[in-house]
């Protein structure tokens, strides 16, 4: 089991023994002004009204609530609960067969996938033309067979099975159910079976339902669950296997003979009665944005229609954005020097980003005025870190100039990009080399005396002739006043040319 399960079974554990110690809950108790707004008994298909303006299915944004044929809707964003579009969303509705979202959420939470069932009296025990898997008496099916056999048939007799296997009795597995609710935030809903077989104690709102259908769709096993609508049923003790097929099929189904097909569909599931009229609780998901929306006493195939409008105002609100994307819309620009005088971008280089190897995907999802604000002001939500110490030209287009950082607000781990050269830029004709260069050319040089040039033989005359000038002007200096001493203290001649 993962740890968001167990986090979640033991939630629930600890809001059950503190329900314990109030006393628990009842339906009798949370039951007083329970009637759903203007619940009609019999089943009267709604219309859109004459004056609500047409629908334009190329302008989703301009969705309004009178062109959905829903009493009650609404559609959030997954990842954060988000309300993005609402109608009468806090309206007391019947649920019908979408109550099994709950009841298959907390035998995924709180049942052994493992363990065999066996259908009773009692869990086969419902009303006559309801919808069933169906079990019969004595069948013996895996639990977890049985939960994806419950959804997809929508089978009361298998939300029952589950009820049983889980607490026990139906009766206790209501209780669970309604405690769950209240721990998940739900404020105006109780749950009096665990199927939605009409009872006027047994109500929700859109709202709550969006929040119920939200946990679910955190728990990977319902994930797979929700998008099933087809599912073959093993060969039991007392059945040959078959396939059943569910109402999804609608929604899910990409066949060419399907008009109410969405792409993007990813769940979850249906309900009907006469008090409830048509639901659905449908999920989708489109580049990285997961929406969940409800649908309460709307058409047979408005479920489908009106489903569809929500999702599509959803997906032109809110957009998913990688931290690369937000980069895109904000690059870190450069002012390289040495650069060629041909440059036309005035040695200007725009770094582009890439992700790291094995580098995770991270979604960002939000609304479009977000994404904006988080473009300008993403440098303060990463950490850039170069790797040149100067951006002298020559450079290379895709040359490493350093890496980006991003740290996730979900808490994962940290994401890091690379950041190189969008562009190639020359170096100056006439610029003077630089120390480094100098360096690596003299390293490289075999010859470790350099070439005998005109400038090299003239720097080196220079000095030499300097020394021989001195030399010759201290020689000439030391031998004149040589010759004027020996002229000093030279004898004088006599006077004559004869003496005694």
């Amino acid at each position: 089991m993962s740890k968001t399960l167990m986090r979640f079974g033991s939630a629930l554990a600890a809001a059950a023994v503190a329900m314990a110690g109030l006393g628990g809950f009842s339906s009798s108790a949370l039951a007083e002004n329970v009637q759903p707004t203007d619940a009609p008994s019999t089943y009267v298909a709604p219309k859109i009204s004459s004056d609500a303006p047409v629908y334009d299915e190329t302008h989703p944004e301009n969705l309004t609530g009178d062109q959905l044929y829903a009493k009650s809707a609404i559609v959030i964003e997954a990842d954060s609960g988000d309300v993005i579009f609402e109608k009468n969303a806090d309206d007391r509705m019947f649920p019908a067969s979408t109550t099994k979202i709950m009841t298959v959420l907390l035998g995924l939470t709180k049942g052994d996938l493992s363990a065999d069932v066996t259908m009773d009296s009692v869990a086969a025990n419902v009303e006559a033309g309801s919808s069933t898997i169906p079990l019969q008496v004595g069948e013996t099916v895996n639990f977890k067979d049985l939960l994806y056999a419950t959804m997809v048939r929508s089978g009361n007799d298998g939300a029952n099975l589950i009820a049983e296997a889980v607490s026990g009795s139906i009766e206790s597995f209501v209780a669970l159910m309604n405690q769950t609710a209240q721990t998940l935030g739900c404020k105006d809903t109780n749950f009096a079976n665990p199927n939605g077989l009409q009872d006027e104690n047994h109500y929700t709102t859109a709202r709550d339902m969006a929040t119920i259908a939200r946990q679910a769709m955190q728990n990977e096993e319902f994930q797979k669950i929700a998008k099933t609508y087809t599912y073959s049923l093993p060969k039991s003790n007392l059945s040959r296997s078959r396939v059943l097929i569910g109402a999804d099929d609608n929604w899910l189904n990409p066949g060419s003979d399907n008009a109410y097909y969405y792409q993007y569909a990813t769940g979850i599931k249906t309900g009907h009665t006469d008090a409830a009229g048509y639901c659905y609780v449908g999920s989708a998901e489109r580049d990285g944005v997961k929406l969940i929306s409800v649908v309460f006493y709307t058409t047979a195939n408005g479920r489908w229609t009106d489903t569809k409008k929500l999702m599509e105002y959803g997906f032109s609100q809110f957009v998913s954005v990688t931290p690369a994307d937000l980069y895109e819309m904000n690059p870190t620009v450069i002012e390289t020097s040495g650069y060629s005088m041909d440059d036309t971008d005035i040695g200007r280089l725009q770094l582009d980003i890439a992700p790291m190897p094995d580098t995770r995907t991270v979604h960002i999802v939000a609304t479009k005025t977000e994404v904006d604000t988080l473009a300008r002001n993403l440098k303060q939500a990463v950490v850039i870190q170069y790797s040149r110490e100067n951006y002298e030209a020559p450079i290379t287009q895709g040359e490493v100039f350093g890496t980006l950082t991003y740290y996730p607000t979900d808490g994962g781990s940290a994401v890091t990009y690379q950041l190189t050269a969008s562009r190639s830029i020359a170096r100056r004709e006439n610029a003077p080399k630089s120390i480094a260069e100098i360096e690596a050319e003299t390293y490289a040089d075999p010859n470790p005396f350099p070439p005998l040039s005109p400038e090299l033989a003239l720097l080196a005359a220079i000095p030499l002739g300097a020394l021989f000038l001195l030399v010759r002007w201290i020689w000439r200096r030391t031998h004149k006043n040589s010759r004027r001493n020996r002229r000093r203290n030279r004898v004088p001649k006599p006077g004559n040319r004869y003496f005694r």
